[in-house]
């Protein structure tokens, strides 16, 4: 009869998961040596139950949960997420299963360690075949891994970094650490046997450590090296509502080691992780969950959200910032961000950022070539402004100077609504704006004359603004439908008595210059989903086109992101509609859509230099003109009758 063994041997590891011996296999427990000393009932019960107590427990090589590797881990090296057995022996199956050692349970580890130091030792051929092919197949690592691999192997200071930071040499260090002597492998086995043995907790703990980061380090030095951060959602021409499809949640890997917590620290929060949580914060907020919103932006303030970073971290600073206004909102809070909104400071900011973003500057140039071809042959222009911008007026002071019409003069007409929180600062402001303007026109040939008229919409009359007869009329709405109030704020409905109105004088034109963005009656989650593709765009052009003087146009574009998003009622005064709300307004106060000239896209990117921006795209469409930011539509061009 065959002597009893040690049910520690009973097991057999080689390639994959742990093998048990087949039972035909399994020597007879009761049996004693020569047949002589025999085991009782109660101690082959007790042994049974021990194995029945260790098959049952989740007792992995590490104390730690197992790594899983998922399927479409195709870029992770198999030596990075699997358990010791799947390393010693070979390629990772995707049903990894506990490495089990038959005894005790975790009563004695040094019994673990030496059945590992067996097994490392009969495979050790194995791995240096594995190790060969994956040297010939995986691409050479980045500098940045290898420096990672190497200063987590010195972390611990027992093993020196592999200098050739090749997976053969981090795994004869492993050998070297495990087996200690190989020479002497007689003394190896009593040493960390089952019983007698001096391996301390403590000592166990520093082994394993050790383990994890050689793994570690192998896996860093075969890795190939990490792709690029995901990009922002790309859109399309017209379709402002895929900025959605890139705030998914990608898959977090956040989970999958809790092992050396203390020699590890967490990853950062990535550019597409945080504009999920953004986006999480905005629908909890529109569902009533503050706490759960406060929770996400909370998150994001600790750790992606930083005001002087690349266009993507200064609009996360912009959306928390709105966003976080809707958590705790107080009076005092409120009233001081519609001053800062209807002050001059921020008025400036906005012409400023008309002139120097590529989509504001050549729509307003749009506007002003159909102003120029509307008045063609008359001498007298008069132009009704309801929101002058100094540098488009400039702008078409030459336009005009460049026709070569002698005698040619333009009367300027600056109507502000006394209702409108966003003339309160005009009277003092505007009368300089005219004087320069003034000075411009007669350097360039030109009688000018300037006025402010203070009228509400139901007010305005051909003899309120000036009106002569002999004039080219021209009517410019640009950028101020968005801030008149409509009938979802006001029952007047303000915004559609002024069309009327202005229909009722008669012009040549009108020409309207809108943001294309929906922040009139949008609900919350589908206006911050819009409003962050659109303020988004704004700022990546910004980066391309001013570079440092930028600054003072993102402020302008936070605070009209901060009210678009982050206010409701009658305090959201940044009211902008898409253009097809804008066509059926017009179309109900009686106005008829005028074409562009058909060379318009070229003369105002004439305007713009060799050679062009890459990502501005200027697009002529059904009479009108829409200028975007790398396939998204940010402001639309169109002129009226």
């Amino acid at each position: 009869m065959e002597p009893w063994r040690d049910p520690r041997q009973a097991y057999l590891y080689g390639l994959g998961s742990p093998m048990q011996m087949p039972p035909q296999q399994r020597p007879d427990p009761a049996a004693a040596v020569g047949g002589v000393l025999k085991r009782s009932l109660g101690e082959i019960e007790r042994w049974q139950h021990q194995r029945q107590v260790a098959l049952q427990q989740e007792l992995y090589l590490r104390a730690v949960r197992q790594r899983t590797a998922a399927a479409s881990s195709a870029h992770i090296s198999p030596l990075s997420s699997v358990d010791i057995a799947a390393v010693l022996g070979g390629a990772p199956s995707h049903q990894q299963q506990p490495l089990i050692f038959s005894g005790s349970g975790l009563g004695s580890p040094s019994s673990a360690l030496s059945s590992l130091t067996t097994a490392s030792r009969a495979a050790m051929p194995l791995i240096q075949q594995h190790v060969h092919r994956q040297a010939q197949f995986a691409p050479p690592p980045s500098v940045q891994a290898q420096a990672q691999a190497q200063a987590q192997a010195h972390a611990f200071g027992a093993l020196p970094a592999p200098s050739g930071g090749s997976e053969l040499s981090i795994l004869q260090e492993l050998e070297k650490q495990l087996l200690g002597d190989d020479d002497d492998d007689a003394e190896a086995e009593p040493a960390m046997s089952g019983t007698g043995s001096t391996l301390t907790n403590s000592e166990w703990e520093d082994t394993i450590q050790r383990l994890n980061s050689i793994t570690a380090a192998a896996a860093a030095a075969a890795a190939p090296s990490p792709p690029p951060s995901f990009p922002a959602a790309a859109t399309t021409p017209n379709n402002n509502s895929n900025y959605n499809a890139g705030m998914t949640r990608s898959p977090s890997n956040s989970s999958t080691s809790t092992a050396s917590s203390s020699a590890s620290c967490s990853p950062p929060i990535s550019a597409t992780t945080s504009r999920q949580l953004l986006s999480e914060a905005a629908l909890a907020i529109a569902d009533g969950n503050l706490e759960a919103a406060a929770a996400n932006l909370a998150t994001l303030k600790r750790g992606a959200v930083s005001p002087r970073g690349d266009s993507e971290h200064r609009l996360l600073a912009t959306m928390v910032a709105a966003l976080s206004s809707r958590i705790a909102p107080s009076a005092s809070a409120s009233a001081q961000h519609l001053a800062d909104l209807c002050g001059a400071e921020h008025r400036t900011r906005c012409q400023f950022l008309h002139d120097i973003s590529p989509c504001f500057r050549l729509a307003l140039d749009a506007a002003n070539i159909a102003v120029a071809d509307a008045v063609a042959g008359h001498r007298a222009v008069h132009l009704v402004d309801f929101d002058v911008s100094g540098p488009q007026h400039a702008a078409l002071i030459q336009r005009l100077a460049d026709r070569r019409v002698p005698g040619t003069s333009l009367k300027v007409t600056a109507v502000i609504d006394p209702n409108s929180p966003f003339t309160q600062c005009l009277p003092t402001t505007l009368p300089a704006v005219g004087e320069r303007l003034r000075k411009l026109a007669e350097r360039a040939g030109i009688e000018y004359r300037f006025r402010v008229v203070s009228c509400s919409a139901a007010e305005i009359e051909a003899s309120k603004v000036g009106c002569e007869p002999g004039e080219a009329l021209a009517v410019n709405l640009a950028f101020a439908l968005s801030h008149v109030p409509d009938e979802s704020v006001s029952p007047a409905n303000p915004r559609d008595e002024l069309l009327r109105r202005v229909r009722a004088l008669g012009p040549r034109v009108v020409t309207l210059v809108e943001q294309e963005l929906n922040s009139n009656t949008a609900p919350l989650a589908t206006r911050f989903t819009d409003a962050s593709a659109h303020y988004g765009a704004i700022l990546d052009s910004l980066d391309a086109t001013a570079g440092p003087d930028r600054a003072r146009a993102e402020e302008a574009v936070a605070k009209m992101a901060a009210n678009a998003v982050g206010r409701d009622g009658a305090d959201r005064l940044e009211r902008c509609e898409v253009f097809g709300k804008w066509r059926a307004r017009f179309g109900m106060a009686g106005f008829r859509p005028v074409a562009l000239a058909p060379g318009i896209a070229d003369q105002v990117m004439a305007r713009v230099g060799t050679p062009p921006p890459p990502g501005l795209v200027v697009k002529p469409d059904n009479g009108v003109l829409r200028l975007g930011w790398m396939g998204r539509v940010v402001v639309v061009a169109s002129a009226w009758r």
